[in-house]
């Protein structure tokens, strides 16, 4: 970080913050809950000509309604390749082709397996946790740097702790919604 002043190091950990909070968004949404959501797939890979590409690239994924998704193939051939690799993916789904068409429906989950999953959700919670309160801690060591070198006064790295604070309590509570948001959707039945 080449920041020489107090307002862009508060900028620059804003800004990475908000980035840590973006990538748990995105974590969060690859985790199945009991209901049909198109994200899930984003991690399946299906056989393309010799290419391993992501579902999105050679199919439709939608909502069919709130536990099966569909799954519509651009190309004729794909379907038996694409039901291989959802069955093949660690999703515990079996697809169903109807026609053209690919349902996947998606088995209630038992309570163990909610548990399971509201375990992983907090796990996920407590590392975006650890980056931002670790953005916190580089923020303020080169404010302290800043007033080693003689550019700034004691007072304003003060000041610019108790702003860095601010700023990454709101991260971390925006961090706990989001982790109480994601386990209340796991847990409802």
């Amino acid at each position: 970080m080449a920041a020489t002043n107090i307002p862009e190091i508060k900028k620059h950990a804003q800004e990475q913050m908000d980035k840590t909070i973006a990538a748990l968004k995105t974590t969060l949404s690859h985790i199945r809950t009991g209901r049909a959501n198109p994200g899930i797939l984003d991690t399946v890979h299906v056989d393309y000509y010799g290419s391993n590409v992501p579902i999105t690239q050679v199919a439709n994924v939608a909502v069919l309604d709130a536990r099966t998704l569909s799954v519509q193939p651009w190309e004729k051939g794909m379907g038996p390749k694409i039901e291989k690799a959802i069955r093949d993916s660690d999703l515990g789904l079996n697809p169903a082709a109807m026609g053209d068409l690919i349902r996947v429906p998606m088995p209630p989950m038992s309570e163990e397996r909610r548990k399971e999953m509201t375990k992983l959700v907090r796990h996920e919670g407590e590392n975006a946790k650890i980056a931002v309160r670790n953005l916190r801690r580089d923020a303020n060591d080169h404010a302290k740097r800043l007033a080693k070198d003689k550019h700034i006064s004691e007072d304003e790295v003060k000041r610019s702790e108790g702003d860095i604070q601010k700023v990454t309590d709101k991260h971390i509570a925006d961090i706990d919604a989001l982790i109480h948001q994601k386990e209340q959707e796991i847990m409802a039945v």
